[in-house]
């Protein structure tokens, strides 16, 4: 078996339990951003899984674009991602 060597731990121990891996993250080559993708990648900075530089890098984000992200689940939860819900969670 072959493993790729990588900067900083293969996978995480999330606080309910979970095992969160970099198998887990999205693939590179993602254009298409569902709740679920922008969530995995968010957990992944979070729980020092990537570092956000790497994420931005790897996926193509903006700062602004990551920060959002964060801010939206720390505040309101992984719905708040939803591009339907939206109006609903950034109003101001």
């Amino acid at each position: 078996m072959y493993l790729k060597k990588v900067g900083g731990p293969r996978a995480v121990t999330l606080p309910d339990g979970t095992v969160f891996s970099r198998a887990d993250l999205p693939p590179p080559d993602t254009r298409r951003w569902v709740s679920s993708r922008k969530l995995a990648v968010v957990r992944g900075v979070a729980y020092g899984l990537i570092s956000q530089s790497e994420a931005l890098r790897t996926y193509g984000l903006s700062e602004e674009e990551f920060l959002g992200w964060l801010t939206a689940v720390e505040n309101h939860g992984q719905d708040a991602l939803k591009v339907t819900l939206l109006k609903a969670y950034r109003q101001p």
